[in-house]
């Protein structure tokens, strides 16, 4: 493979137009056998377009994130991918799913990138890869690992070396798994983005450059690099040496397209991400968007020779504590468990209206018909699940750390879950708690009586108390929501409280500080179902035939649900999810076990497996 650049043809601010100048140009002599892609490749951006094997390719794409998806099921969306038309997927590699501690790294069973990968090769897709190492999508911490916040000096998404050093280190081990898959080796890797909407975050183009060339010394020397920013963003988020595509939602790819040209006259142009649907936030509504003005405007991009990314083909789940969170004008705003998206493929896999609206634009203009939509197996319904068992959170403690101050989840160790701060107080007293930086959500309680709740959406951090005792037990049970994916506020996302606690203006100290991860609760000592205050319930269900399923937690309050060890994610009553999506593969025929967290105590609740999501809301399309 033989890697060259044209010469730069461009003013001195990145503002002005530039030839582009990034070419990969490879060849690899040994075919892969039944990849349905030829042995010898050749990829190139100039000239204002895209060229494979020396003739114009137009990319059409669609995000899919594969941790988001059980292993069990990447090649069945894989195959709807392709039978919508498309030619391409892209993915983001989340940093936080590798490298869980710092120098030790996961690339197997649902973290093996390189598999889903090959697999779509074997399907006949390209790839386009997103490796970050800041990725965004919604995802906690935007793909960070929580470690990076241990040290408060760390500056994220920035030159500082507390930070440069272990990303540097955790793309040259990304670059091991996937650099041998680039198209410039005979794999299906055609494209790798630099960074990921920097224009929407800063201007350091020297920061830019550093990740740039992370990503060249870790092997990414075989396929096109490129940047991805929002029209208006892009002189700040670009490098003049790499193509740049742009980022929009509906109704805005004519004039996104007409900015581009503006900044980059030569091409080629690409919507790197064009928004089919949006994302839900606790306590708003489910986004339902309009399928035909978007089928409509892919129609008019493609026709128009433009690539595109559709974001997302299919959403799937931020399983487990994965969802991120907003931040917008100074409201923190947690993302629900389900990234359905209102995408093409719904949650579960399954087609949707704009898939079939998709997937006729898509053959009209390009007149390639795709192959058949494959057959899905029909979900299947469960009936109530009885949790005959509970232990008390109070009951269920690891031994504490002992701290005169609060320590947040980051100074013990701890990623996500939950986090408790236990201490005495001498009382009478009567005043406001204050939580001086509550990230997130805390439940108060007084000698083990509920006393309140403060949540961080509602941007609450202080609540009136009367302790009447001589001597008082206050407990502060925390809940990280997910940390921010966007925005500068991420930089300082530390989960707990991260600043101090006082009472009537006095500082609380000497305390009790238990992690709460909540890693396998399958493994606690249950007992009698009669349990109070914050609990977690076990049952078992059986199964005769496997299938996928929706687990509706509407009678449930606030907490989350593991079915056979596998985290789903979280419970919340004030919606809009109402369901949690309980994939096939997670099941087994006969006996299944359930633990539920919840942290308002009520024997007797109940779950059920409906064949459909529930939400409690919806928006309705313009």
């Amino acid at each position: 493979m033989t890697r060259f650049f044209l010469p730069i043809v461009c003013g001195a601010a990145l503002s002005l137009p530039c030839i582009l100048p990034s070419i990969a140009q490879a060849q690899q002599a040994s075919p892969v056998a039944g990849n349905g892609l030829s042995s010898q490749h050749s990829f190139v951006a100039a000239n204002g377009q895209f060229t494979l094997d020396g003739k114009p390719f137009q990319i059409i794409t669609g995000e899919i994130h594969y941790p988001r998806v059980p292993r069990e099921y990447w090649r069945a969306r894989l195959k709807m991918a392709k039978a919508m038309g498309l030619n391409t997927i892209t993915t983001y590699v989340f940093w936080n799913e590798h490298e869980q501690v710092p120098g030790q790294f996961d690339f197997t069973g649902q973290r093996d990138v390189a598999e889903f990968i090959r697999e779509a090769q074997q399907e006949g897709l390209y790839v386009i890869l997103r490796p970050g190492p800041y990725s965004c999508a919604e995802w906690e911490f935007g793909g960070y690992p929580a470690w990076l916040l241990k040290d408060r000096t760390t500056v994220v998404r920035s030159r500082d070396p507390k930070f440069m050093v272990p990303a540097k280190r955790w793309l040259a081990r990304l670059g091991q798994e996937l650099a041998p898959l680039q198209i410039g080796n005979g794999g299906p890797i055609i494209a790798v983005q630099v960074e990921n909407e920097y224009g929407s975050f800063g201007d350091d183009h020297a920061y830019m450059e550093d990740i740039h060339q992370a990503l060249l010394s870790s092997g990414f020397t075989k396929a096109m690099l490129y940047t991805a920013d929002g029209p208006e963003q892009t002189p700040k988020g670009s490098l003049p040496e790499l193509p740049a595509v742009i980022n929009f939602g509906p109704g805005e790819a004519e004039k996104g397209f007409a900015k581009i040209k503006e900044l980059r006259p030569q091409g080629p142009f690409m919507a790197g991400e064009y928004w089919d649907g949006w994302f839900d936030h606790w306590g708003g509504p489910h986004q339902v968007t309009n399928s035909t003005q978007q089928a409509n405007e892919v129609a008019w991009m493609l026709k128009n020779g433009y690539s595109l990314n559709i974001y997302m083909f299919h959403g799937g789940t931020s399983f487990g504590w994965m969802n991120g969170a907003n931040y917008d004008n100074g409201k923190y705003e947690p993302d629900v468990t389900s990234y359905d998206y209102d995408a093409a493929l719904n949650e579960s896999g399954r087609t949707t209206p704009k898939y079939y609206l998709f997937r006729d634009a898509i053959a009209k203009v390009t007149g390639v018909t795709p192959p058949p939509v494959p057959s899905v197996p029909p979900t299947i319904a469960l009936p109530a699940i009885d949790l005959t068992s509970s232990v008390s959170l109070w009951r269920s403690l690891p031994a504490p750390v002992h701290s005169t101050d609060v320590l947040t989840m980051e100074d013990v160790g701890q990623a996500y879950g939950y986090i408790l701060y236990r201490t005495t107080v001498q009382g009478p007293v009567s005043g406001d708690l204050l939580l001086d930086g509550l990230h997130d959500y805390a439940r108060i309680y007084a000698n083990g009586k509920y006393v309140g709740t403060l949540d961080r959406r509602l941007k609450e951090n202080h609540l009136a108390v009367d302790l009447t005792d001589t001597k008082t037990q206050l407990d502060i049970l925390v809940e990280n929501s997910g940390r921010i994916n966007f925005s500068h506020e991420l930089r300082g996302e530390r989960k707990g409280v991260t600043g101090g606690v006082t009472l009537a203006g006095k500082a609380l100290q000497n305390w009790d500080i238990y992690s709460l991860p909540f890693e396998a609760p399958q493994k606690l000592s249950f007992g009698a179902p009669d349990c109070a205050g914050p609990c977690l319930y076990r049952g078992s269900f059986k199964v005769d035939k496997i299938g996928d399923t929706f687990l509706d937690t509407s009678s449930f309050t606030k907490g989350a649900v593991w079915v056979n060890g596998h985290a789903l994610g979280r419970i919340w009553s004030i919606g809009p999810q109402k369901t949690l999506y309980l994939p096939a593969p997670f099941l087994k025929k006969g006996k299944n076990e359930v633990v539920v967290l919840d942290l308002d105590s009520a024997p007797g609740r109940k779950l059920v497996g409906k064949t459909e999501p529930y939400y409690s809301s919806a928006t309705k399309p313009e």
